[in-house]
């Protein structure tokens, strides 16, 4: 059975999963970072990463949003690539993982789908701790949901360590709005996702338009965070490895004059 599942992990991730460029933003008025390469550091450590296929890396992904907005459509139209309009409200929260292979190395997004009535807040909030990344929808054919998405990212920071999650806000139904429609609507959701510091993306799930590009493009910045992080991590970890004392009286006493170590440290 152990091995079974160590099969089933290594595994390879469906073709359409895999990234290897860095996928590039909506609109240059709203996006958080312009580069089209992955960090060379990130780089180097994938390729050192290949030869070894160190642990698999997971993110956490949320959802939140009013009501009606299509949280639930534009997940199912990436994860399972259906859309049914005719679905039922989402009770509490629901999850799907989608399996990705980034710069070679395989990597997960868990992708919580949150409920976008009031009743069910409570439930939802205690499922917002520990995003790697918040996604706020609104619909574009519905002014009003797009003045609720300020309150929806507020309750789910709440829940986060300030900074430590990247903010994208969704438009969604382009299907719906002509070009000049959109573009207005737009241009209002972008002053927003700026306040927000948010990337913003305008999505169709019912045709498709934007989608897998929209999960793309997070997928590539949280997976590139969460290796930044974990190489810092290390970096520290060989900092600590012997005696963090010897170095601060290094330090003092190249300062003072007299070479002598000053009587206030002590060695204990």
């Amino acid at each position: 059975a152990m091995m079974n599942g160590m099969l089933h992990l290594a595994s390879p991730v469906n073709r359409d999963r895999i990234i290897f460029k860095f996928p590039k933003w909506y609109t240059p008025e709203a996006c958080l970072q312009f580069k089209d390469h992955f960090h060379t550091q990130v780089r180097t450590a994938c390729q050192e990463r290949n030869a070894r296929t160190v642990g698999l890396k997971i993110s956490k992904v949320v959802v939140v949003g009013d009501l009606y907005v299509g949280k639930t459509c534009l997940i199912n139209r990436f994860c399972k690539d259906i859309f049914d309009r005719d679905y039922k409200a989402t009770i509490g929260v629901d999850f799907e993982i989608e399996r990705f292979e980034i710069a070679g190395v395989p990597y997960n997004l868990q992708i919580w789908d949150t409920a976008g009535q009031e009743k069910f807040k409570c439930i939802a909030s205690a499922y917002y701790r520990g995003a790697q990344v918040i996604i706020t929808v609104f619909d574009l054919a519905d002014i009003k949901t797009l003045e609720h998405t300020k309150q929806w990212l507020e309750d789910a920071l709440k829940e986060n360590e300030p900074g430590s999650s990247f903010i994208f806000l969704v438009g969604t139904k382009k299907d719906l709005l002509s070009h000049a429609e959109c573009e207005r609507t737009e241009s209002d959701a972008i002053k927003i996702a700026m306040e927000m510091q948010a990337e913003y993306w305008s999505v169709s799930a019912k045709t498709g338009e934007n989608v897998k590009e929209f999960f793309f493009r997070m997928a590539a910045l949280a997976f590139e965070q969460s290796m930044l992080k974990e190489l810092e991590k290390n970096d520290e970890t060989i900092a600590k490895i012997g005696e963090g004392d010897l170095i601060s009286i290094d330090k003092v006493s190249t300062e003072n004059s007299d070479s002598r170590i000053p009587a206030n440290i002590s060695c204990c």
